[in-house]
C-alpha cells in the first residue's frame, strides 16, 4: 500500500526498547504491518535522559546500543534516538508518518498525539497495538525480575 505519492507509507513507532524481547520485535511486526503492503518502519528510540524523566530511573543499556539493537531487526528499516525535548510535534514533523502505531502501554503517548493531530490538523492514522501474550517474558520488567529470583536462589 502506497501514499498519494507512489511512495511506500512511513509508519512510526517508538519505546525505550531497553532488554529487548520477543513482546517488541511483535510490536514492531505489527506496527509496520499496519502500514500495509511494503511500508517504511521508522523507529524512535528514547534517549536516555527522556526513559530517566518518563520512568524515574536510567536504562540498563545505553541509547546507542538500543537503537543498534532496534535498528538490526529485520522489520525495521530505520532506527532514530529521540529529542530530549519530548515534543511529538518535532518528531512528527521530522519523520512525516502517515501512521503512527502505539504500543498497548503508550496511554500517556496516545494522548499526547491525539491531541496533536487534531490541534494540527495533520493527517496521520493512529493505531493502537495489542499487546502479545505468548511469552511470560514479555516486558523488560518481568526479565528483570526473573534475573532477581534466579540470583536470589
Amino acid at each position: 500500500m502506497a501514499n498519494k505519492n507512489g511512495k511506500r507509507k512511513v509508519v512510526l513507532a517508538s519505546g525505550v526498547f531497553d532488554l529487548l524481547h520477543l513482546g517488541h520485535v511483535r510490536f514492531l511486526e505489527a506496527a509496520k504491518k499496519a502500514g500495509g503492503e511494503n511500508a517504511w518502519l521508522v523507529v524512535v528510540v528514547a534517549c536516555d535522559s527522556t526513559v530517566e524523566k518518563t520512568k524515574g530511573k536510567k536504562p540498563i543499556m545505553s541509547e546507542e546500543q538500543r537503537v543498534a539493537l532496534v535498528e538490526s531487526l529485520r522489520v525495521v528499516d530505520r532506527a532514530v534516538l529521540g529529542f530530549e525535548t519530548l515534543d511529538i510535534g518535532e518528531i512528527i514533523a521530522s519523520i512525516k508518518p502517515e501512521v503512527i502505531a502505539l504500543g498497548y502501554d503508550q496511554e500517556e503517548l496516545a494522548q499526547q498525539v491525539q491531541s496533536y493531530v487534531g490541534m494540527h490538523k495533520v493527517h496521520v492514522a493512529v493505531v493502537r497495538i495489542d499487546k502479545f501474550e505468548e511469552n511470560s517474558l514479555d516486558s523488560s520488567t518481568k526479565i528483570k525480575q526473573k534475573i532477581i529470583d534466579k540470583l536470589a536462589n
